[in-house]
């Protein structure tokens, strides 16, 4: 069996450890190097005991430079980086002829004039932008395959898009009323040292944050205007709840006129019952994160509530597997041929 090569690059953090995991009992791909500039020389083992003894435990980590890169002749690159940094390897990698998987944002917007509302800065590659794809497999599976940037979607955006995309699409609600709640384990905060993430700040706690414009908020509206075919603004509340991983989201919005239960049962069916990472949730079962964390599933429900002519819809999902790493994966298998659930529960 031909292995296809592939790279980390910035393997260091949540989601490139979270990678590494994946990748460790991938059958079709071969992990050729990790990069950090602060882990190079190091053992996967040694920085990550949990791996000690697996397969790769002794491939040390690298320099994060893009002629060392190059040199492992990959042909699949991850890049695990904050936003702003990625663009400065992307584009060389790009440029070799390399496939990337970006797991950061900056290239999930494609208005370069959003991204820079939102993120606050300029964007140093809007060429690369319009180049790449949005990495959500179950609304952009077609163009994933034939991608060579597939920029990775955001935690919050794939628990907030996957329940809305299909009802939008079909245009079963109203788009101009839509509110989201969502609640966030504290790793999609990155592994850092700030003061808001150390144990005692988050233990026992409960707080909302990024409002009223966080930053994920820029993918969301412009994936679900695609869906909707107009603008869509939405209210959206991320909160950090004191668990390690996980996301659980709570949409509220109002079916369109005439629009009853059962077609916003059969709107789901038709669009995800052949989806093997989404799972739509029966009878009384609604989602939880325990059901989900470290695997690749999105579980979805619904309810109407005929006091207020709400449709409340309901998703949960692991942060760093289906909201970052495992679907970075499932673009991977998407982009090599492979059957898209190879190395992924």
């Amino acid at each position: 069996m031909n292995f296809e090569k592939v790279v980390v690059v910035g393997a260091s953090g949540y989601s490139g450890e979270e990678l590494v995991r994946l990748l460790i009992r991938h059958p079709g791909v071969e992990l050729v190097a990790l990069t950090s500039r602060q882990l190079a020389g190091k053992r996967i083992g040694e920085v990550f005991p949990k791996f000690a003894g697996m397969r790769y435990a002794d491939l040390e980590f690298i320099e994060s430079d893009v002629a060392k890169i190059l040199a492992t002749k990959a042909g699949v690159i991850f890049l695990a980086l904050p936003h702003g940094v990625a663009t400065e390897f992307a584009r060389p990698l790009v440029q070799a002829g390399l496939k990337v998987i970006d797991l950061s944002a900056d290239f999930r917007i494609k208005d370069v004039a959003v991204y820079e509302e939102f993120y606050g800065e300029a964007h140093h590659a809007p060429e690369l932008a319009a180049l790449s794809v949005y990495g959500l497999p179950e609304v952009h599976r077609g163009s994933i395959q034939n991608a060579q940037l597939v920029a990775s979607p955001g935690c919050y955006p794939t628990s907030v898009i996957l329940p809305l995309y299909p009802l939008l699409q079909r245009g079963l609600i109203k788009p101009e009323d839509i509110a989201v709640c969502s609640m966030s384990g504290v790793s999609g905060a990155g592994r850092n040292a700030k003061t808001d993430y150390l144990y005692v700040e988050c233990n026992e706690s409960v707080r909302a944050y990024g409002l009223p414009k966080h930053r994920h908020l820029a993918e969301i509206e412009q994936e679900l205007s695609a869906a909707a075919g107009r603008k869509v603004t939405i209210d959206f509340t991320p909160h950090l709840v004191p668990t390690s991983r996980g996301i659980h989201t709570t949409i509220f919005c109002k079916p369109a006129d005439g629009v009853d239960a059962a077609t916003i049962s059969a709107a789901y069916d038709e669009a995800y019952s052949d989806e093997p990472f989404v799972r739509l949730l029966r009878g009384a079962s609604l989602p939880d994160t325990k059901n989900v964390v470290l695997t690749n599933f999105i579980d979805i429900a619904w309810r109407h509530d005929p006091r207020t002519g709400r449709l409340v819809l309901l998703s949960a999902e692991d942060n760093l597997t289906k909201g970052a790493a495992g679907q970075a994966v499932q673009s991977l298998n998407l982009l090599c041929g492979l059957p898209e659930t190879t190395g992924l529960l």
